[in-house]
């Protein structure tokens, strides 16, 4: 009971910590919690566990922000043949390549702008009832690829891109994937931080207990997940979140101290 009396006490900070922490990270902090009581228990009525160990889960959660943006954007043009569709494409690329250096999107200065080959299809439509052909159409499509280190400026150009069809440009562009090229330095630091995290609570039991920490005997690296801010969306297998700039990243350590008088 000592050791439920120690939990309710922990900081504001822990406490903080443990809400934010997602529901397959929390699962994963009432095991050891439980691993908490029985070791408590058993110290503060005078005797050891054989192991004389216990095992917490450490958590770190950071705000991060993404540095490098990747979208495509699909142009598309009809027209009565296939050469039709195709010299009105041009003219459709060309007013979409403009649009897109309007808003310094080109190559150069940490970006790149990919144009893919032009491909066309012919699509009929017939009378459902007779077969006969009713209208005969050709469609020219092509994709831009851009990447850029400006991820503000990508988000933003891709709210804007609607004004092309003003202009008489079918565009289909696809949703930013804004992504963190530091991701491994970073998850070097989030477990350092995750691991001393798990020191801190395992003082405060033993503590509580009469006892101190050791040595680290084992540990247990948990999977990163990458969400949206404030997200409580996890994976077994770890998740990455690509749809917004600012990103929270969470690790999570399990590690077992042993325990000494």
């Amino acid at each position: 009971m000592k050791a439920l009396s120690l939990i309710k006490t922990f900081s504001n900070n822990s406490i903080q910590l443990i809400r934010k922490t997602p529901p397959l990270v929390f699962a994963m902090a009432v095991l050891s919690v439980g691993g908490f009581i029985g070791a408590s228990t058993v110290l503060v009525s005078g005797l050891r566990t054989v192991e004389n160990s216990i095992t917490v889960t450490g958590a770190s959660t950071e705000r991060i922000e993404s540095d490098m943006a990747k979208w495509e954007v699909k142009v598309q043009t009809t027209g009565l043949s296939q050469i039709d569709s195709y010299e009105k494409h041009q003219d459709s690329i060309d007013k979409t390549i403009k649009f897109l250096k309007a808003n310094q999107i080109e190559n150069g200065n940490g970006e790149l702008m990919d144009i893919g080959p032009a491909s066309t299809s012919k699509k009929e439509v017939r009378n459902p009832e007779t077969g006969e052909l009713v209208s005969t159409k050709w469609i020219t499509s092509q994709w831009i690829e851009i990447e850029s280190k400006d991820v503000s400026k990508i988000f933003k150009t891709h709210r804007k891109i609607s004004e092309l069809l003003g202009k008489g440009v079918l565009v289909s562009p696809s949703r930013p994937e804004f992504t963190y090229t530091k991701l491994a330095e970073k998850r070097v630091d989030m477990l350092a931080k995750a691991t001393k995290d798990a020191r801190i609570r395992a003082e405060a039991i033993a503590r509580e207990a009469g006892s101190n920490v050791g040595a680290v005997k084992r540990v247990n690296t948990g999977v990163f997940q990458i969400t949206v801010p404030n997200s409580t969306r996890v994976s077994s297998w770890g998740s990455y979140d690509t749809s917004t700039i600012n990103k929270d990243i969470t690790a999570v350590m399990g590690v077992t101290f042993g325990v000494k008088k």
